[in-house]
Formats: structure tokens, C-alpha cells, sequence
């Protein structure tokens, strides 16, 4: 029998529909990804974390801007480098401050009651999300290898991408946007306190995919840290593990893959093709 009775149903109509010849057509579908779609493994969402991912924020953003924010509220609490990469073992910057007044003691001057605590933590907070997002308009931060590069494959090949953040959805937005205006219109936004658990649990990814419209297992994640990638396969995706300045160290065992980074163009080391080796088989 010829070699297109051996291809699916789906495929063979795929294959008609570009006209041509077999041989011809099939080699556009394979630069078109749609041979990796038709068997199922191309994934059809591509969930991005933010913090780390699509920008190395941590250590001269998010850590910065809650200084400087200390120091605007006069509580004189400075985080230092490694003290900061601890501080990151807590999912969350209320949770995060929250934790360290716990360990070091709270504020002078500031209420016993826990909610009125709450109320000041949400209200630095709050002030640390301005600075950030003030940072990253004026350039002080950019993008990581690869993001624009794999951003545009999944875009191109017809998969939906969104960003999983633990982060306030405004730091979240403002990182998108670093993207331009045609990539990041693409985008769907899942951040903050839109879920009551952070990672490690996968509340936000389980809701990514309920909100898309996309079952579990055909989306992949792309992260940095030890609790995003458990949140990740908690929510049974397929996760990617492209290391950031504060994480190199941590245990990704479990992850699909792991990488330094994305890759610009010339060096890839995560591509849409690579991604969809790592999916499961329909």
C-alpha cells in the first residue's frame, strides 16, 4: 500500500488539502507543525510562568522594588541577594512579607490584629507593584533569550499561550507587554490572588486550562523554579524547566526538561518541535 494509507484519516485529509503532490505537501506540513498536531503531540496551550521566565526579575527587580519600597514606608528592612533567594521559597510577595515579619518580628508601630496586618502587607505591596511596574517601563529589565523567539512558534503554529503568575497581575501585564503589542494581545492572564492557593499547588494552571478550554494533559509549561514545576505536574502538563539567575541549584527532578535557557535564534534549546517530543501520545 502507498505511504499516505499509513497516515491517519486526519493527516491524509491535512495532506489533501494542500494540494500538490504527496511528497510536497507533506514537507509544508511538517514546517507548518501541523504533522505534529495531527498525531496529537503538538500541545495546545504553552503556559508560561513570568518572574524568571519571561524576565530574570527576581534578584534586580522584584527584590529592588520591595527595598525601595521599605524604605519609602521608612521600616528600614533591606533584602539582601541571598537572603532575597530564601525569602523565594515562599510563593507569592504578601505571602513572602508576611512570612519574613513572622521569622524577624513586625514592623514597629504597626496593629496586633492579623487582619490590620494583612491590610499593611497588601498596602506595601501594593506600593512595591507600582515601583516594579515603573521599572520595567523604563527599560531597567528585559527579556530572556528565546521568550520573544518561542512566543512567536506557538503563535504561528496555532497554540494559545498565556502567563501563570504568582505575581500581581499589573507586574504580570507589564512584563507581557515587553513582548510588543501583536504578542501580547495573545495572551490570556492568570495571576495573583485570582486563585486562593500559589504554587507549589496547581490551582492556576488547573484554572489556565479550565478557562482555555484545554484538558491537562495537552498543555505545556514553561518554568524556573522547584515549586512551579511541581505546580505544573501537579496539574499533569508537560513541564519545561529553563534555569534562572536564582534557581540553578534547586532539584527539578520530575521536569520533562531542563534547559539554561530558551535560546535566540542561532542557539535554541527549547523549540515549539522540541516541546512536542515531550508531549504524551493521543
Amino acid at each position: 500500500r502507498s505511504v499516505p494509507h499509513l497516515l491517519s484519516p486526519h493527516l491524509q485529509g491535512s495532506i489533501s488539502a494542500q494540494g500538490g503532490s504527496f511528497p510536497t505537501a507533506l514537507r509544508r506540513l511538517l514546517r507548518q507543525g501541523d504533522v505534529m498536531r495531527a498525531h496529537g503531540r503538538m500541545p495546545e496551550a504553552l503556559l508560561f510562568d513570568c518572574d524568571g521566565v519571561l524576565v530574570d526579575t527576581e534578584k534586580d527587580g522584584h527584590r529592588v522594588a520591595f527595598n525601595r519600597a521599605f524604605n519609602e514606608k521608612g521600616l528600614g528592612f533591606e533584602w539582601g541577594v541571598e537572603e532575597y533567594g530564601r525569602l523565594l521559597e515562599v510563593g507569592g510577595g504578601k505571602e513572602r512579607m508576611t512570612a519574613y515579619f513572622h521569622q524577624v518580628g513586625w514592623p514597629q508601630g504597626w496593629p496586633t490584629d492579623a487582619e490590620e496586618r494583612a491590610k499593611k502587607v497588601k498596602e506595601i505591596h501594593l506600593l512595591k507593584t507600582d515601583i516594579f511596574s515603573e521599572m520595567i517601563t523604563k527599560g531597567e529589565l528585559q527579556l530572556r533569550p528565546g521568550v520573544e523567539r518561542l512566543v512567536s512558534e506557538a503563535i504561528s503554529n496555532g497554540v494559545k499561550v498565556a502567563c501563570c503568575s504568582t505575581s500581581n497581575e499589573k507586574s504580570v501585564s507589564a512584563v507581557v507587554d515587553l513582548l510588543g503589542e501583536d504578542k501580547a494581545k495573545e495572551f490570556s492572564i492568570f495571576a495573583g490572588d485570582i486563585v486562593p492557593k500559589k504554587k507549589p499547588d496547581p490551582a492556576v494552571y488547573l484554572l489556565a486550562s479550565k478557562e482555555l478550554g484545554i484538558d491537562p494533559s495537552r498543555c505545556a509549561v514553561i518554568e524556573d523554579s522547584h515549586i512551579g514545576k511541581c505546580a505544573g505536574k501537579s496539574a499533569g502538563m508537560t513541564v519545561v524547566v529553563t534555569k534562572s539567575g536564582y534557581t540553578g541549584n534547586e532539584n527539578f527532578s520530575g521536569a520533562d526538561a531542563i534547559v539554561d535557557e530558551l535560546g535566540d535564534y542561532g542557539n535554541e534549546q527549547v523549540t515549539m518541535e522540541s516541546i512536542s517530543t515531550l508531549m504524551p501520545m493521543d
